[in-house]
Order: structure tokens, then C-alpha cells, then sequence
């Protein structure tokens, strides 16, 4: 494997505007690459998270569309996001304050992490804590 792989979560959305105002406002992703179609819609944008990135994508009639649901189609949530930030209580605030459905609470965990997770619009859940695992040697 390459010193130089990445990983890089991609998530669809309904409305891809109102994705990238909360995913930069409230949950501090900045801003990368963007795509817009020449009607003026989100096809694909690159969000940053210090050196952590996702990419962001609209529900649409794709390839992708036949395999990939959005949480509250499948029942259910299948994967979740963990993003590490060295200050998880204004994080918190940030996304109560939004009226963002707290899932977990913020707390300490027994492993060191003080952490919460939260249910984005759409759906996702992500949870953004101190815990910053690291690869072995």
C-alpha cells in the first residue's frame, strides 16, 4: 500500500446547498473543489476538515442511485463518520445550537475520547471527538 493512499467517504444529499451551509457552518468543513451543472446544481464538492476530506454528491439518477439509500430509506443507518477536533464542546454547542438531533450526548469515554454524535438533515450520523487513532508502524 502506498504511503500516499486516502480514504475519502462520499455521501449523496437531496439538497447539496443546504448540505455544504451546515457541513461548513455548523460542523467546520471548509470548503474545496466544487462542480456545479450549468443549471446551477451541486454535482460534486470536496470538503476539509483539516487534513481529513469527504466529498459530497446529489441523489440522482446514476449507477450509484440502484445501489446507495439515503438513512431514512434503508431504515436505518449502515455506516457513521468520526471526525477528530481538538474541541469537541464548542463542536457540540455548535450543532445543539443548529437543532441537530443529538444521538449521544457529549461525554467521556473510558478509551480517553470526549466525544458526541449527531444526526445530520439527512440523516448521517457523525460523531466528533478527541480520539485520533493512528496507523502502526
Amino acid at each position: 500500500m502506498s504511503s500516499q493512499s486516502r480514504l475519502f467517504p462520499v455521501l449523496r444529499y437531496r439538497d447539496c446547498d443546504k448540505a455544504l451551509e451546515f457541513l461548513t457552518s455548523v460542523f467546520g468543513f471548509s470548503q474545496g473543489t466544487l462542480f456545479r451543472s450549468d443549471e446551477g446544481n451541486v454535482v460534486h464538492a470536496e470538503l476539509w476538515f483539516g487534513q481529513a476530506g469527504i466529498m459530497i454528491g446529489p441523489v440522482t439518477d446514476t449507477p450509484f442511485s440502484a445501489v446507495m439509500r439515503q438513512p431514512g430509506e434503508a431504515g436505518g443507518v449502515t455506516a457513521s463518520f468520526f471526525v477528530v477536533t481538538d474541541d469537541p464542546d464548542g463542536h457540540f454547542a455548535r450543532s445543539e445550537a443548529a437543532g441537530f438531533e443529538i444521538i449521544l450526548p457529549l461525554r467521556d469515554e473510558s478509551y480517553g475520547s470526549r466525544e458526541y454524535s449527531v444526526r445530520d438533515p439527512e440523516g448521517h450520523i457523525w460523531t466528533f471527538g478527541t480520539y485520533n487513532p493512528q496507523p502502526r508502524g
